[in-house]
């Protein structure tokens, strides 16, 4: 480093002496001059003590000179770096503060500190005579070896560097400049406080030097609670250069601390993560991965949660997903293929958290794309079958089948329902639950494939055979699993009834609001899946309007299936004869059923049919009897106004003047119906269109056609 020399001020005299080719001047002998005698002796305490003096006497003014002021500095910094280059530290220190040196100069002399915070090229101000008497030595080291030298050679053997003594009198001078430096440096931070904004403490060139050099010292010296005191406070540290010292010194907290502050958040992120993983170890940080989380939380940085979501899943798996879901959430849309390819990422590093990412995406984030309604669909038969691999849980499911099939509870209670309230809580219970509401949910994933993934478990997964059975469309094979396996008449009634769901709305959300499953229970009812509805109120959105030829059609198998299921037939029958009567046809009934049954099983159901025929027969009366009502109102009018616009009615033409060849008289033909005239005058924008009245009339009195015959029911 270069220094900008300062001139010192000359001494003032009073007194000249002219001469004929010369003038002298008596002139007092100057502090400057005094000092320096002094200190060319090596009478350095004296030349301390006439410094004091000197100080004492400018402090007693009222306003010191500028100049005086200036002389006084120039004399401690001569004291103080004679005193630094005899290795006399702390009177070096005290004397450099009091002449308020640039501390760069004095940083100079320690390269560990210093590192490349300046170089040759930048300059200091400082006085001539001060720069000329400067250590020549480029380190503090460099110049307690050469004193020791000096001092102890050849005296000392095998040498100074190398006997005991002088190696223990070096340790000692090293701490002893460490020390003064150290006081000198936070005297200068102190002294930004009382400068003004152009003072050379608030220079920001010096803040860097002083704060650098002071956060360097702390961290070689193990002093914790002083470097973390330096970081935490506003500081002017420059992070290149004491990044390797805090590394070294494993001072990962301090490091920690100013990336967040000079805001290298890669940096910052990369130091928790080898703490987390142990590869580094601070006492002062706890809980890396908590400030991880914390920070890649509020930063809300896509790209960041991305990158450290996928690190995380395979530490901390809860947290990960709640970034990679945050980081997902902010995506209004987002394509398939991406986040297929980020649920392969997460499946690399953790499978389980994988299979929740998935959950995510198909329940919450509503995917509509096929494959990831496939893995789901896929994933949940596989924790299903594993948990039939235990024997326990299989000897259980096939026990709750049993007593279910032999309570009267199967006759008004869906085996789900009755499975979910009976089964001891668990989390084989759970996996159950949820793959039966997806595989009833889901529309997109392939039920043929799962299908075949259940035929040798079909006994004891006889719910779910008859789920995918629906889906498949083989509604008589699904009917037939529900009514003679599971012996779950509601849930074949309600099959029929919704045209092929066996799990209906109500009884998914009631599972859903019990068991805590709302993003699995919304699949069947539709509902948002974070929403918590009570039990009960099923979305209008979900309600769906069924084929009625369809309804009639599974109506007519599960006819079939409940007359061919043995001794509770008749009973089973009866019941839905009496709830779903008025959608079947009597006829196809009475020709199903067996002729050995009593009649009574099928009493009801007939006298509502006839009921409900002599009240179709009825309601075609009066219908009749108000159309020939209308009729003649209509005739009225009409003759009204056709006599008052002058129209001629012709009279019948009699039989003998109709020709044989079945020609129409020319007159004849001219004639038009006066009311159809009419009609058509008074709304020429109606169409006409063709009833059948035949047909009409025989829908209306409950006509039947049997075997060719019509059938009246009266």
């Amino acid at each position: 480093m270069s220094t900008s020399v300062r001139t010192s001020t000359f001494p003032r005299s009073s007194i000249l002496v002219l001469g004929s080719n010369y003038i002298q001047s008596l002139l007092p002998a100057t502090l400057i001059s005094q000092i320096e005698s002094l200190l060319e002796s090596h009478r350095i305490a004296e030349a301390n003590d006439l410094a004091e003096q000197q100080r004492r006497k400018l402090q007693a003014q009222l306003s010191a000179d500028a100049d005086e002021a200036d002389e006084l500095r120039y004399v401690f910094q001569r004291i103080g770096f004679q005193c630094l280059s005899e290795t006399l530290f702390e009177d070096a220190g005290r004397n450099l503060m009091a002449g308020e040196v640039d501390p760069r100069a004095v940083v100079s002399y320690f390269p560990e500190y210093r590192g490349s915070l300046f170089g040759p090229e930048d300059s200091i101000d400082m006085f001539t005579g001060v720069a000329d008497h400067l250590p020549e030595h480029d380190s503090v080291h460099d110049i307690i070896v050469q004193n020791l030298v000096r001092n102890y050679s050849p005296h000392l053997k095998p040498n100074t560097r190398e006997a005991p003594p002088t190696v223990e009198l070096k340790k000692i001078l090293v701490s002893e400049a460490q020390t003064m430096l150290e006081t000198l440096l936070g005297m200068w931070r102190r002294k930004r406080k009382t400068d003004g904004i152009q003072g050379l403490a608030n220079r920001e060139d010096v803040r860097k030097v002083v704060d650098t050099a002071l956060g360097k010292l702390f961290a070689l010296q193990d002093r914790r609670s002083e470097l973390q005191s330096l970081v935490e406070e506003q500081n002017d540290v420059v992070l290149s250069e004491i990044e390797d010292t805090l590394i070294k010194s494993k001072n990962y907290s301090a490091l920690c601390r100013l990336f967040s502050q000079r805001g290298e958040e890669a940096k910052l992120l990369n130091a928790w993560s080898r703490l987390a993983d142990g590869v580094w170890s601070d006492p002062d940080i706890k809980d890396p991965l908590s400030s991880m989380f914390a920070f890649l939380s509020e930063k809300r940085d896509r790209a960041l949660s991305y990158n450290w979501g996928l690190w995380f899943t395979k530490r901390d798996p809860e947290r990960g997903l709640k970034l990679l879901m945050a980081a997902r959430e902010g995506k209004r849309t987002g394509k398939a293929e991406e986040d297929l390819a980020l649920l392969q990422k997460i499946r690399d590093v953790n499978p389980n958290a994988a299979l929740q990412f998935l959950e995510y995406l198909v329940l919450q984030r509503r995917s509509s794309d096929r494959e990831m309604h496939m893995q789901l669909a896929s994933s949940c038969v596989d924790q299903l079958l594993a948990c039939l691999s235990d024997e326990a849980t299989e000897r259980l499911w096939r026990a709750k089948a049993s007593s279910y099939a032999s309570s009267a509870s199967s006759a008004t209670t869906p085996f789900l329902t009755y499975f979910a309230s009976t089964t001891p809580d668990s989390e084989h219970k759970r996996v159950r639950l949820k793959t039966v509401l997806f595989l009833q949910g889901s529309t997109l994933y392939n039920p043929e494939l799962i299908r075949h993934r259940l035929v040798d478990h079909e006994k004891n997964l006889a719910l779910e055979t008859a789920i995918l059975d629906g889906k498949l469309g083989q509604h008589r094979s699904a009917l037939t699993t529900l009514v003679q396996s599971l012996r779950d008449s509601p849930s074949a009634e309600a099959y029929c009834t919704l045209g092929g769901e066996v799990i209906n709305a109500r009884i998914a959300q009631a599972v859903g609001e019990s068991y805590d499953l709302h993003p699995w229970a919304a699949l069947v009812t539709g509902a948002n899946s974070k929403s918590s509805n009570k039990v009960g109120a099923v979305p209008l959105g979900r309600l769906k309007t069924v084929d009625a030829q369809l309804k009639k059609s599974l109506l007519r198998i599960l006819l079939e299936v409940y007359m061919s299921s043995g001794d509770s037939a008749p009973d089973r029958t009866a019941r839905l004869l009496n709830s779903q009567g008025m959608n079947l046809n009597v006829v196809d009934v009475i020709s199903l059923v067996p002729p050995d049954w009593p009649v009574h099983v099928l009493s009801t159901f007939l006298a509502r049919s006839f009921r409900r025929s002599l009240h179709c027969q009825h309601e075609g009366q009066i219908f009749k009897a108000i159309s020939l009502g209308q009729n003649l109102e209509v005739m009225e009018r009409t003759w009204l106004v056709l006599r008052e616009q002058g129209a001629v009615v012709e009279e019948a033409m009699d039989d003998d003047d109709d020709s044989d060849d079945g020609e129409v008289d020319e007159k004849a033909e001219g004639l038009l119906d006066e009311k159809t005239t009419l009609q058509l005058e008074e709304h020429p924008t109606h169409d006409v269109a063709d009833i059948d009245i035949d047909e009409a009339v025989n829908q209306h009195l409950g006509v039947h056609s049997v075997d060719g015959r019509d059938l009246d029911v009266r």
